[in-house]
Parts: structure tokens; sequence; C-alpha cells
């Protein structure tokens, strides 16, 4: 159980919670900065690091907002560990229990009540002069921007070895399908279903106008040169991410593995989709 850092809810949540699911048998196991929101439950769970619970645990719940949901898919990436996602946010497409359905939703689970449903990772390696420093592991997005004060950056934009454009822009999203109702969105790009075998290429303000969202095959791989910019970042879920410079290249593609999302009895896409995008 991960809980949402610093929301004075999730101690109510946790006292609430652990001692049901405990009535019925479940055990469970807190990491150990959710443990530190709440220290007179200690004697009621087991207490691990982050990184170690995906080798003790059947089920990774993440009580918070998306943000909370894409921590915990980084702890477990590689590991197989199904990870369910109540919502204590304001959007949350990823977290889908909210806090009414909890007990049903967790009810159901104990009884085998539920299905899996994989999601496409992106793996993200960043080049200096052929030289790799740093691979990530992306459920949303991986986003190139500018600095604050920093002006418009020059991005060659390629696809399986194949210039697809030369962009001036503020940045640009490279999106997986879960991603697609996140940054990309708000930058105008597609709504893509979930678990669609593609991914989205989203330029951020870009200078041309004719300049749009791509959608490409899950077999593909980008590759992004940056070849004029300061003060550039790639962030990479809205959480990791390093500082770029002129001539860094990104190389991103299909990772190798998946995160494995529970999907909650009577939840379908469409209908959450409704109820986020308000729509009649």
């Amino acid at each position: 159980m991960i809980l949402k850092r610093h929301d004075l809810r999730a101690h109510t949540i946790a006292a609430d919670i652990i001692p049901w699911l405990r009535s019925r048998g479940a055990q469970v196991f807190l990491d150990a900065e959710s443990a530190r929101q709440c220290p007179d439950l200690a004697g009621a769970v087991m207490i691990e690091s982050a990184q170690a619970l995906a080798s003790r645990v059947d089920m990774v719940t993440a009580f918070g907002g998306d943000g909370t949901l894409l921590y915990a898919a980084r702890v477990v990436a590689g590991s197989g560990i199904p990870i369910l996602g109540v919502n204590l946010g304001a959007l949350g497409f990823l977290a889908e229990v909210n806090l009414e359905q909890m007990h049903s939703v967790f009810a159901a689970l104990l009884a085998g009540d539920y299905r899996l449903e994989d999601r496409m990772l992106l793996e993200v390696e960043v080049f200096r002069q052929d030289a790799s420093l740093g691979r990530y592991l992306s459920l949303n997005e991986a986003a190139i921007n500018k600095g604050t004060l920093s002006r418009i950056i020059d991005l060659e934009v390629t696809v399986n070895d194949q210039i697809m454009t030369c962009t001036r822009a503020d940045g640009l999203i490279i999106s997986t399908p879960t991603g697609s109702t996140a940054y990309s969105l708000s930058a105008g790009g597609p709504i893509l279903y979930p678990t669609l075998g593609a991914f989205v290429i989203t330029p951020i303000c870009p200078h041309t106008l004719t300049n749009r969202p791509v959608v490409i095959p899950e077999q593909a791989t980008v590759g992004v040169c940056l070849r004029h910019g300061f003060d550039v970042m790639l962030t990479v879920d809205g959480q990791v991410g390093m500082p770029l410079v002129e001539l860094d290249a990104l190389r991103i593609r299909k990772a190798a593995t998946c995160i494995r999302l529970v999907q909650a009895p009577g939840e379908p896409f469409f209908k959450l989709l409704r109820e986020k995008m308000k729509w009649e």
C-alpha cells in the first residue's frame, strides 16, 4: 500500500481500510514513507522500502491521484505486480476507484472478481556524444520542455531513422495510449484507447501551425535531437528526468515490460471518459 505524500486524508483512510482488510485475512504492507504518515498503525502492518514491496506483495494499492499511481508504477516496473488506484485527486484517469467505492471494490478483489489490463511502457534513453546518460521507463509520457525564460527550441524528430519533422516549438511530448489523456491531451493531442498498440508525438505550442500530433505504431522507434536550445529539460511522467544540452539525442520505444492495472468491476473506459471529460 502506497499513500499520497503529505495528504492529511491518508491517515484517516489507512486507519479505516487496514483493519478492514486484516479482519478478512489479508496481510497489509506499507512502504516506509507511507508508514511515517501513520505511526500509530506501525504494529498493524509490515513495513518495507518501496523498492522491496514488489517482492513481498500480490498487489500494490496506490491511494492518491494519478501522480501516486505513476510513482507506484516505477516501483513495480518489471515485476508483473498489478496496481490498483484509489483516487483522492481531482481527475484520476489512472486511479479509477473513488473512496465511496473503496470497500466494495476491495471485497470484490478478495473474492477474485476483477480483471487485469496490461498498459504499455515507453523506454526513454538519453545519449550525449554517443554515450548513454540515462534510461527511464514511462507509463504516461516523455516531455521535452523549454525553461521559463528560454526561447523556442529546435528539435529534429525521426521515426525508424527517417526524418519526420524539424520543429520549432516550446517542446514535444511522446505519449503512450495511457498518457494520451494527460499532458498530451492538454497540448491538443488525441485520446487513444488505453490498450491500443500505438503512441503519440505531440508538439507543444509549435511555431509552425501545420505541425500537428502524429499517431505511430508501437513497433516504431522515435528519435529526438535537440538541435538548438538552452535551459531544456526532459521530464518523464512529470516526476523524474534530466537537463538536456544541444545535440543531446533521445531514443524512445516500447519497453520490453508493461504495467498491469487492476480494473474494478463495472468501470469500462468509456464510462470513465464520459465522467472525467464531463461529456453528456
